[in-house]
């Protein structure tokens, strides 16, 4: 059930006509030299109730078919690929390169571009001309049912601007309105008390794991939410540690050129970076690496939770640190550069292990 002001909020925001908005919307981003997520922000509207109040203009609403439309960004050649959540915006620069799908989950593997692609999540998409002192800005812009950003797909001047043009004509809506109508905000799903649960059979099963992808399935068989299994697990599997601990792993693995794998992502999109990191700058509460084709920029005021996590696999333990937010959601996780069939780099457990570790009245519940 929403609460009133949940409620509330979405009932404000369903009653804003898209021309009022889109007045709004400019004139705050004109006085205050906001980003558009911010202008959004500051209005009380979703980023995809901002963008939709264009449509007609330099926006256009495209179909909804998302897996066959969305497979088809190879054809746009190198691009830059964002996914964000609240605390992390993740940026990949390169090309889209084999993509598949099985039912509405779907896969984008390549050198750079890197996606795990859960398509019920995904509500609207639009492609977006928008200029700006640097010229003509083109992306494709994918949000969920709520208006939250899901995924954005960037042209650069070298992308291919004849295959994305021909491709808005192509995946266009028939009726261009300007307008969106958003669902209210998902509630979270209720925690069932720690004493509900067989938390010595959760100990079994993580004990007994042989592929990393089983702990979702475990989570769910358990009924288990992710932070309350880590508050729970044996702490030979998972050690709670300090907040900076990303900033830790970060200035290590730049420092040594230790390959890692940085998951960032939301329900609707998990985007991967695969290899070293190099420039690590802090900006205000933003804590970023600025490499050349990938960037993160990581909220780290906003790092609730931190856990070492060990998962057993056929092919040893496989280490993680995972980042949470004050909501117990998942902000990022990083291992050590790995592939299937391959142990985890002993470098990278030598790092994790070196990590300033909590002791449990540390650890948020």
């Amino acid at each position: 059930m929403l609460n009133t002001n949940a409620t509330a909020a979405f009932t404000n925001r369903a009653r804003r006509a898209p021309h009022l908005l889109r007045e709004d919307f400019l004139r705050l981003k004109q006085e205050q030299k906001l980003r558009n997520r911010e202008a959004a922000q500051a209005l009380g509207v979703s980023e995809a109730e901002a963008l939709a109040a264009f449509v007609g203009e330099h926006v256009v609403r495209l179909e909804s078919n998302f897996v066959e439309l969305f497979e088809e960004m190879p054809t746009l050649g190198s691009v830059m690929a964002l996914t964000r959540n609240e605390a992390a915006v993740h940026e990949k620069d390169g090309p889209f390169e084999q993509m598949s799908h099985d039912g509405p989950v779907g896969l984008a593997l390549g050198s750079a571009i890197d996606l795990r692609i859960f398509y019920n999540n995904w509500a609207s998409g639009f492609a977006v001309r928008e200029e700006t002192g640097r010229g003509t800005m083109k992306s494709l812009q994918f949000f969920d049912a709520q208006g939250h950003a899901v995924h954005k797909v960037f042209l650069r001047a070298h992308s291919d601007h004849a295959a994305f043009d021909a491709f808005v004509e192509r995946r266009r809506m028939p009726e261009q309105a300007a307008g969106l109508d958003v669902a209210a905000a998902r509630e979270p799903a209720p925690v069932r008390p720690d004493g509900e649960l067989d938390v010595r059979g959760f100990h079994a099963a993580w004990a007994a794991m042989t592929d990393t992808h089983q702990f979702f399935g475990m989570l769910r068989k358990f009924g288990l939410a992710r932070t309350q299994a880590l508050r729970l697990a044996e702490r030979g599997f998972a050690q709670p540690v300090a907040a900076d601990s990303l900033r830790l792993v970060l200035e290590s693995a730049a420092a040594t050129q230790l390959p890692i794998m940085v998951f960032a992502g939301n329900h609707g999109m998990i985007q991967i970076h695969t290899g070293p990191v190099q420039t690590i700058r802090t900006m205000g509460p933003w804590l970023n690496v600025l490499d050349p084709g990938f960037n993160l920029h990581l909220r780290e005021d906003l790092i609730a939770q931190a856990w070492v996590v060990k998962k057993p696999t056929s092919d040893g333990i496989v280490t993680s640190l995972e980042l949470f937010d004050a909501n117990g959601e998942n902000i990022a996780m990083l291992f050590g550069a790995r592939k299937p069939g391959e142990p985890e780099l002993e470098a990278w457990r030598v790092l994790a292990a070196s990590l300033p570790v909590l002791d449990g009245s540390e650890a948020s519940a």
